[in-house]
């Protein structure tokens, strides 16, 4: 009997025989470290099992650090989302987008290290920013916008934006314009198209780019190290984490701050989920992304 034939008569066709490679890849890439995590925060140095836990949460200079991220990446999530929607609507006009879109994934694969060193050039005291308003006479003295809270926030948006922008233009592009096209003979505006047609319609991908994004900016660490102040208003739980595996050498701690860090993404992105079954979901609303 061929080993084909052996594999059907025991119900794994084909397909389940390609999947196993990737399944097994998964276990390892990202099963198998976070459950080592999760077991590890439950072995701290001393004390009980949950002493990391009740550690991190009776510690201000701990647990604020969850507070401080929350602080940038939402905010900052929201801004990039709100600014890509009109910029996504424009370019889907346009014949060829490719450029713009090319030049937007710069920054993408500059990394957070180069865009952060860009900004300490640019926007330093010395930058040629604060020489140019000084020069022109809106300011005597330098604009501190590095080594602070709005350093690490431009630097996320800098970064972030061209992957939020992406995607919400895979889901613009995705809305028929025949519906919109509709609502212009029938004589609604510009405002009225866009907020009975394409906004209901872009909401379900709205809701994945947010969540997508607001993941990627709540596990900022160069830039809160090096464009801002890493003892004070941007001390982000990545850094606690970094502390606690590096300077401390304890790396139970360092993992249930992980943990912690982990729980509290996961519960936005579900509550944000969880909302998109209020949302319409039809044929009009599929993306391309």
């Amino acid at each position: 009997m061929s080993l084909r034939a052996s594999l059907a008569r025991r119900g794994i066709d084909g397909v389940t025989l390609l999947a196993l490679p990737a399944i097994v890849f998964i276990l390892l890439l990202f099963i198998y470290p976070f459950l080592y995590g999760l077991v590890l925060s439950f072995e701290p140095k001393a004390g009980a099992w949950l002493a990391n836990y009740h550690r991190f949460f009776s510690d201000p200079f701990l647990y604020d650090t969850l507070a401080k991220t929350l602080w940038i990446a939402v905010p900052v999530t929201l801004l990039n989302l709100a600014v890509s929607v009109p910029v996504a609507l424009r370019v889907r006009l346009l014949r060829n987008p490719r450029l713009l879109t090319t030049i937007l994934v710069i920054p993408i694969t500059l990394g957070t290290v180069l865009v952060a060193e860009g900004m300490l050039n640019y926007f330093g005291p010395r930058g040629w920013f604060n020489r140019v308003i000084m020069a022109i006479g809106l300011s005597d003295n330098p604009v501190k916008l590095i080594h602070n809270y709005w350093g690490v926030f431009l630097s996320l948006v800098i970064t972030g934006f061209p992957f939020t922008f992406l995607l919400t233009l895979s889901y613009v592009t995705g809305i028929d314009p025949a519906l919109e096209q509709a609502a212009a003979m029938l004589g609604a505006k510009g405002w009225q198209r866009f907020r009975t047609i394409i906004l209901p319609l872009l909401l379900p991908g709205l809701v994945i780019t947010f969540c997508l994004s607001f993941v990627q900016a709540f596990s900022v660490f160069p830039s809160a190290v090096l464009l801002g102040v890493p003892a004070g208003d941007t001390r982000v739980i990545s850094i606690a984490a970094y502390t606690a595996a590096f300077e401390e050498y304890d790396a139970s701690m360092a993992s249930a701050i992980a943990m912690i860090m982990a729980a509290a993404q996961i519960a936005v992105v579900t509550v944000l989920l969880g909302t998109q079954s209020l949302l319409y979901r039809g044929p009009a609303g599929g993306g391309k992304g």
